[in-house]
């Protein structure tokens, strides 16, 4: 059990040597072939040292199978050929790829130099066989060409490798941050288009089932009311169409789909005149001149109030309602008020419970606050305060 535990963990040693089987094919490759070329040339390379031919080629050999671990351990392996190369006289190309290694993989630059430098004065001071046979310069540019120039090599080598290696991650990075931000832009538009669908369909089909209510109530003993409230739920049934239509055009096209022109406060009266006509008494008051506004926050007032009569109608029936509009030249102020109801709506409209959500979001978009809640004597108030540009239209 000792040996196969000693065993897995060599294999598990082995295998975090590289990175990628081809990296670990090439070192194994570079290793075996080095080790017979280093012995091979200091066998037979006429020498003056201390080791006889056969030990230094012998000791080249080890020192370049000492390869297979240069990606790992490059500064281990550095400090291993300064020592033992030095003092064996052993290694000639395996010790130029180490010094190679050293500066591709280690990450501290002050590490590399430093070994480097020792190498380099190692060099200079060796007892080896070229001691007190070439002049010191020639020994200086020897030792500069055989130890700086890989060292140097391999640090341009490695900063290649790490520039890669971020802009490969910036990219991914950026290819992400793209889809994030194309899912997000998708997610709103879905959360957009709800929005204008249930102003469109909810509102509208609400508002028309309360006038078929009041329709069908006064059919008989009031043809005439009759035929006024079925001419208004023919208005609103067009005006419904024709909002559907721009909102599907708008997913056919894209925004130009969009109408051109914005609601107006004219248009505001309309819908409290559609709601009284269905039964709901409305009080309007406008405090403030009337001007025209950019047409995000008039459609904004408008879908406020839209959706508030609508609510009343589904949840407070034909309880009296207030809608007060506040223009002032910094902001415009919508609030409605409903008292409490008198009775269940008979109509049973079912409710989604978006409205309100969607209200939020619109005026918060637009920089401004949105409050819905109950009032203290029992009905509901919903405000919305909505700030104007600088620059808008006077």
């Amino acid at each position: 059990m000792r040996i196969r535990g000693w065993w897995e963990g060599f294999r598990g040693w082995w295998s975090e040597l590289w990175p990628t089987r081809r990296s670990q094919a090439l070192d194994l490759s570079l290793a075996i072939a080095l080790a017979a070329a280093d012995g091979v040339l200091l066998w037979f390379t006429p020498q003056d040292f201390w080791l006889p031919p056969p030990a230094v080629s012998l000791c080249s050999v080890v020192l370049a199978l000492g390869l297979v671990v240069r990606r790992r351990h490059p500064v281990a392996l550095a400090l291993f050929a300064v020592t033992f190369g030095t003092v064996m006289g052993a290694g000639a190309f395996a010790t130029a790829v180490i010094l190679y290694s050293l500066g591709a993989y280690t990450a501290s630059r002050r590490t590399v130099l430093t070994i480097a430098a020792l190498g380099f004065a190692a060099f200079l001071l060796e007892p080896g066989p070229t001691a007190n046979k070439d002049p010191f310069i020639g020994q200086v540019l020897a030792g500069v060409t055989f130890i700086f120039s890989p060292v140097l090599l391999g640090l341009y080598m490695g900063a290649r490798k790490q520039l890669f290696a971020s802009l490969k991650e910036r990219a991914e990075r950026l290819e992400l941050e793209q889809h994030l931000l194309a899912e997000r832009a998708r997610t709103e538009e879905r959360t957009r288009i709800a929005r204008e669908m249930h102003d469109v369909v909810a509102n509208r089909v609400s508002v028309m089932v309360v006038h078929a209510g009041a329709l069908k109530a006064v059919a008989t003993r009031d043809p005439a009311r009759a035929a006024e409230t079925a001419a208004v739920i023919g208005d609103m049934g067009r005006q419904a169409l024709e909002e559907l239509r721009q909102v599907i055009g708008v997913l056919r096209q894209g925004e130009d789909a969009l109408a051109q022109t914005s609601p107006t406060l004219a248009d505001v009266r309309d819908l409290i005149d559609q709601s009284g006509a269905a039964g709901l008494r409305v009080n309007l008051r406008v405090r403030g001149e009337e001007k025209p506004m950019p047409p995000a926050v008039s459609r904004a007032v408008y879908r406020l109030v839209q959706e508030a009569l609508t609510n009343v109608h589904k949840h407070a029936g034909d309880a009296d309602t207030s809608v007060e509009l506040r223009l002032r030249p910094e902001a415009v102020e919508v609030e409605v008020t409903n008292a409490p109801p008198r009775a269940t709506p008979a109509h049973g409209l079912p409710s989604g419970g978006n409205g309100l959500v969607g209200l939020r979001e619109r005026v918060t978009a637009l920089g401004g606050v949105f409050t819905a809640g109950q009032c203290d004597g029992g009905g509901f108030r919903v405000r919305a305060h909505l700030p104007l540009p600088a620059s808008s239209p006077s």
